[in-house]
């Protein structure tokens, strides 16, 4: 049976043929189907995100794994964790097949390497406090699912994230997420919707487990590091909006606490009690 992803998509048969305003409008339009496969998978990204926060907990780590656009979002989302978060980059890692060299220029091939997956837990050191979770617009990666029958072996919790039901990953996984994206604008080009439907998860994976872990404060990124102008200012801005001051008075808390918001904060908590 044809997965879904790969089929023909009824509204963009003759795509080739429409004007420039048409093709943008109908790509937007079926851009929400992504949205919608996500709202159909909600059940399912909760329960990994609890998993997830436990790992984090325990002393583990949370760690993507994929080939092509998967393993790309994965190293994407796991790079952005140390900036907004404050957290170490080991504790969020994106692993793509093939190496980070693949992060830059495609190697189709890297997805069929069975025994790389493997090989890549075991180079990361892969334990039974770390959650792993793999990434398969198809489902059916063997590097993926490889990788992660050795991180079941290891003793970590195994997540498994899919754009088809019914997939090969489905079966070594503790949860499977599967986000129903259906078929593509272009024939088989799940770098589309299937790819935006997967950023949305991870996006949802990392943030809430951060938050469950404490390094968001409200909704303010209270781990921020001040690297340069911009972010300089977002610090300011951020101890302002949590002690309810101004940024005069921000900047003079921020500088007398080394710059680390959260002590910032807490700093001006004590003295107001």
């Amino acid at each position: 049976m044809m997965l879904k992803t790969e089929m023909r998509n009824p509204r963009t048969m003759h795509i080739d043929k429409m004007a420039t305003e048409e093709m943008v409008d109908t790509m937007i339009s079926e851009s929400y189907n992504a949205i919608k496969a996500v709202e159909g998978a909600h059940k399912e990204i909760a329960e990994a995100v609890d998993v997830l926060s436990e790992a984090i907990a325990k002393g583990g780590r949370l760690l993507y794994i994929g080939a092509g656009t998967s393993g790309r979002l994965g190293v994407l989302d796991a790079s952005e964790c140390p900036p907004t978060f404050g957290v170490s980059p080991e504790l969020v890692k994106g692993i793509i097949a093939g190496g980070n060299e693949c992060m830059f220029k495609a190697s189709e091939n890297a997805e069929d390497m069975a025994a790389a997956g493997e090989r890549d837990i075991v180079a990361n050191n892969v334990c039974e406090k770390d959650a792993v979770v793999g990434i398969s617009a198809a489902g059916g990666a063997k590097y993926v699912i490889s990788a992660l029958k050795k991180a079941k072996e290891a003793g970590a919790a195994v997540i498994g994230v899919a754009c088809n039901k019914d997939v090969p990953i489905m079966d070594v996984c503790d949860i499977f997420v599967c986000a129903d994206t259906g078929p593509e604008v272009i024939t088989g080009s799940t770098r589309l919707n299937a790819g935006t439907a997967q950023k949305i998860i991870l996006n949802i994976f990392s943030t809430c487990t951060m938050i469950k872990s404490g390094h968001v404060y409200e909704n303010l990124m209270i781990n921020l590091k001040g690297s340069n102008q911009k972010l300089a200012g977002r610090q300011v801005r951020i101890v302002a909006e949590a002690c309810h001051i101004d940024e005069d008075e921000a900047a003079t808390l921020l500088k007398e606490n080394d710059f680390v918001i959260r002590r910032a904060i807490e700093a001006y908590k004590e003295k107001s009690k």
